[in-house]
């Protein structure tokens, strides 16, 4: 059985945060990946991509996918914020994997689910910033992505690590997914 996953996308989302991520999973483990926004509205990404998302966040439950991804990018920060903690706490509890990277962990630190997980973020004053987040004590101040409890958070900085860790949630991996990250981090070890 295939796998599906959504992105959720906001208006002048980071495009490079979840791009390595959608191509691992739809090119090398044929895993469905859709993206949904706000009413299913086109949104603009941070380098100006257009995209016509597949779904409306509105029309998002538990049982019509595998994993949520939220997409990072500048909306996270201001009331544009689409509000989803009733969605992130409903497909957490259904035992299905949310991941967040970058802004977009700040939904998941205002939802409560990262009051009691290890997990990441840009920095700790970040996520401190929101009302009733009460997950500092929980808080991991690393470069890369961090998976606890199905919860997967990464900074903006850690696209690769955050690929691996959500396709290693999904079961995928193996010598293609080493691959992968090995060639997509390189330049990392290189500096």
């Amino acid at each position: 059985m295939m796998s599906r996953i959504v992105i959720v996308l906001t208006e002048n989302y980071a495009d490079w945060e979840s791009a390595l991520l959608a191509a691992a999973l739809r090119t090398y483990y044929g895993v469905e990946v859709l993206t949904a926004s706000a009413g299913g509205k086109p949104v603009r990404s941070a380098g100006g991509f257009r995209v016509t998302p597949d779904l409306a966040l509105e029309t998002l439950d538990a049982d019509g996918m595998d994993l949520l991804v939220l997409n990072g990018g500048s909306a996270w920060e201001t009331d544009q914020a689409p509000d989803i903690g009733a969605l992130l706490k409903d497909v957490h509890a259904a035992g299905k994997p949310v991941a967040a990277i970058c802004g977009a962990t700040r939904a998941l630190a205002a939802s409560g689910l990262l009051d009691s997980v290890p997990h990441t973020s840009n920095d700790t004053e970040f996520l401190a910033a929101i009302p009733g987040y009460g997950g500092k004590a929980f808080y991991r101040d690393r470069p890369d992505a961090v998976s606890a409890d199905g919860i997967i958070t990464a900074s903006g900085m850690a696209p690769v690590s955050f690929m691996k860790k959500v396709c290693e949630i999904l079961g995928v991996g193996g010598p293609e997914l080493d691959y992968y990250v090995g060639l997509y981090s390189a330049e990392h070890r290189a500096a």
